[in-house]
């Protein structure tokens, strides 16, 4: 008995070593953490139950045989985050390069397949240089089983990546597929082909972190969800953030205490909209001010930044933020802005959380650049997105809502549920001088009669009152109201059951 106890010990310090000081020593150098120590900064402490740690690969091709090292690469098993449980696997780069083996892929299948077992979300570290070439397509195999797993379950737990090191080739389908996808700075990156490969196919020189660094994806591409410094402000962020989650689609959103009381007022809001209807203002400001204790936990902040989207709470309760912000672009929507929210809308609605929509849009982005790009079908994906969710849905129009923008966000047409205006709201086909162009461009010759058609017009459906009198406005309400006009409407909706028809899945817009 004592020498199986001993060989135990053995084997679990072996795998504990990962692969050897050295490589340890590289990857502290790079001020990246290691696998384990990336688990023990995300998880409560002591928490962490880990499994297969004395996994090996099966490769013998290429003098494998005589390198093994338990664990094969990643670190698999469960733990709790802030007293809630999570499944989470954490690739080793000290082990074979992170590199995705056999084992290693029914490591990180088996975690996948028991979060889906129990309702828990899946955390992935990504850390890895790719498919383990001498395991040829058994390695690319295992790729392909984490793939159906992602897919399997999309919508039902929550999967979340962390890009902390590399992440290329095939790799980079498994983090697509996932929910959310963060990234370290200047230490992560992905692409499906590397800049060796660009250079000798398009003969473009590039850097990897120009192809697919963090500021890459998060400004250019859209694909990160956002970025963060260091390993260490990485993971405590997604503790936070993990905390606005449901643990699976069959809970409700989480509840926390607070003390920020739902009925409170706040008057700043009744000067934030200016007087001029062309000058913008900062709908963050907004969103701060009403959300509680103005902690909002935005996503993709500087990507598509004409909308806002991203996780706060209302009275306790998680809801998922949409805004237009007129600082940028004027709020307009297009294609990026459409594909960022309608995503987004889609989480919220596989996972019960109510969503509250934030309205100053005066319509859709023109142009050949927009147009030759799909702004037709793509729009179409938040238009779908709204019309298909069930989950409880407020709205409120700070400003503008014209033309086919107003239908689409979120308004009573498309089943919203209770639906707001401030005064200043102007909900019309198109602004007063566009219209007026038309309607009136037999008089267009004549400054006068344009400048008096376009304060008639104005005063005619520059306002809420038209989309009062027929019920698509449910009430038009003061600003410094708003928190507590929403917390009541949230409280109503709680129970709100509302099915679609049944049919085995609808065709999005892609």
């Amino acid at each position: 008995m004592h020498e199986i106890i001993e060989q135990l010990e053995k084997m679990r310090e072996a795998a504990r070593q990962g692969g050897g000081k050295r490589r340890v020593d590289a990857q502290h150098a790079k001020g990246k953490l290691t696998a384990r120590e990336r688990i023990g900064l995300f998880l409560d402490p002591d928490s962490f139950e880990e499994w297969d740690m004395f996994v090996e690969h099966r490769c013998v091709d290429f003098g494998m045989e005589e390198n093994r090292i338990p664990g094969d690469g990643v670190v698999t098993g469960y733990g709790m985050v802030n007293g809630r449980q999570v499944f989470v696997y954490s690739q080793d780069f000290t082990v074979f390069g992170g590199s995705l083996s056999e084992a290693h892929a029914e490591k990180i299948g088996k975690v996948m397949d028991q979060a889906l077992k129990v309702g828990v979300p899946v955390v992935g570290f990504n850390d890895s240089g790719g498919a383990r070439i001498q395991e040829g397509v058994a390695s690319l195999g295992g790729y392909a089983d984490i793939f159906q797993r992602n897919v399997l379950a999309s919508g039902v737990v929550p999967q979340i990546s962390l890009i902390m090191g590399p992440c290329a080739g095939g790799a980079v389908y498994s983090p697509a597929m996932t929910d959310f996808i963060f990234m370290v700075r200047d230490s992560s990156y992905m692409f499906v082909t590397g800049p060796d490969v660009v250079k000798t196919v398009t003969h473009e020189e590039v850097t990897a972190e120009e192809l697919g660094g963090a500021a890459t994806h998060s400004t250019k591409s859209g694909v990160a969800d956002g970025s963060f410094e260091n390993d260490v402000e990485a993971l405590l962020m997604l503790r936070r953030f993990i905390d606005f989650l449901p643990s699976n689609n069959r809970e409700k959103p989480p509840s926390r205490p607070t003390s920020d009381n739902p009925d409170r007022e706040d008057h700043a809001l009744d000067s934030l909209i200016p007087d001029d209807p062309n000058k913008p203002y900062d709908m963050k400001e907004l969103v701060l001010r009403v959300v509680d204790e103005g902690d909002f936990f935005e996503l993709q902040p500087e990507y598509a930044k004409n909308i806002i989207i991203g996780f706060a709470r209302m009275e306790g309760t998680t809801v998922g933020i949409v805004a237009n912000q007129p600082m940028v672009l004027a709020g307009c929507l297009d294609i990026h802005s459409s594909i960022k929210a309608g995503r987004f809308i889609r989480f919220c609605d596989a996972f019960n959380i109510p969503v509250l929509t934030f309205v100053d849009v005066p319509g859709f982005m023109p142009g050949t650049s927009q147009e030759y790009g799909g702004i037709i079908k793509h729009g179409a994906k938040l238009l779908y997105a709204y019309a298909e969710a069930t989950v409880p849905k407020v709205t409120v129009i700070t400003r503008k809502a014209y033309g086919g923008a107003y239908d689409v966000m979120s308004s009573k047409h498309l089943r919203g549920d209770v639906n707001f205006a401030w005064p200043t709201a102007e909900i019309a086909v198109m602004g007063p001088k566009g219209a007026v162009e038309i309607i009136f461009r037999e008089d267009m010759e004549d400054p006068n009669m344009i400048e008096a058609r376009t304060e008639e017009y104005r005063q005619t459906f520059a306002n809420p009152f038209i989309a009062g009198r027929r019920g698509y406005i449910d009430d038009v309400i003061m600003p410094h109201a708003t928190r507590k006009r929403i917390c009541r409407s949230l409280m109503m909706l709680r129970n709100k059951q509302i099915e679609n028809p049944w049919r085995k899945h609808g065709n999005i817009p892609l």
